[in-house]
């Protein structure tokens, strides 16, 4: 039985995975700024979920966060945020919340789960959810760099822990979950039109992903990041 730590584990692909772990028996805790949508209130007294609201833009109190677990299997960076804003009309706060919640927030939780991690029976994974945003000249600027900044600590960890703790990363491109009300109609469409199924990928599909690379993935598949774009660039 893994202990798993997901961060924004209460909607879209997070759910996904939260429902995949515990469907083989894992304990999950998942990490939040809020629990009120319907589909993971269903699951708030499940005897293997524990859920924490935090809000992980305060990097600051993370510390306090971390010490709060005696034992991390996997931990699963999936919290973010995509912010329509364009380079020229960026406030500083939106700037720092982007920045804050998409990079250093996972960077930092996994330097201070680091040991747990590398004290775990099955060998501790961490999975990065980045996205396409970090390998393109994305139109959310702050968003790019940071989706970029976390697929380069993907293998900067990796080659650290030097396979004490696995560590890789996927980039989706849009995929079928509240993010995408946060597109606007033309980009969706474009990136349609640049995908080979023409379709957005599921919640389920990314989820897949990340849970391989969280259990089964070979340990040599480490300080990878999987493209899941459907051809789409």
């Amino acid at each position: 039985m893994r202990q798993v730590l997901i961060t924004g584990g209460n909607k879209g692909i997070g759910l996904a995975l939260t429902e995949k772990f515990i469907e083989h028996g894992d304990l999950v805790t998942i990490i939040a700024r809020d629990f009120s949508n319907q589909e993971v209130f269903d699951y708030r007294n499940h005897p293997n979920i524990r859920c924490i609201r935090f809000d992980l833009s305060e990097v600051d109190k993370l510390p306090q966060l971390a010490a709060q677990f005696e034992q991390v299997d996997v931990l699963i960076n999936n919290a973010g945020l995509l912010q329509t804003l364009t380079y020229d009309a960026y406030p500083h706060t939106a700037r720092d919340y982007c920045l804050n919640l998409n990079l250093i927030a996972p960077v930092t939780l996994t330097t201070l789960l680091a040991d747990k991690l590398q004290t775990s029976p099955n060998r501790g994974r961490v999975v990065n959810n980045a996205s396409i945003a970090g390998q393109i000249g994305h139109p959310d600027i702050w968003y790019g760099i940071a989706k970029a900044g976390l697929i380069n600590a993907t293998k900067a960890f990796s080659k650290a822990f030097q396979g004490r703790i696995l560590v890789n990363a996927v980039a989706p491109s849009p995929t079928e979950t509240e993010l995408l009300n946060n597109i606007p109609e033309h980009r969706q469409q474009a990136f349609l039109r640049n995908t080979i199924s023409g379709r957005f990928a599921t919640a389920k599909e990314v989820a897949d992903t990340i849970f391989w690379l969280a259990t089964d993935s070979p340990e040599y598949i480490n300080g990878v990041c999987l493209d899941i774009n459907n051809g789409a660039r």
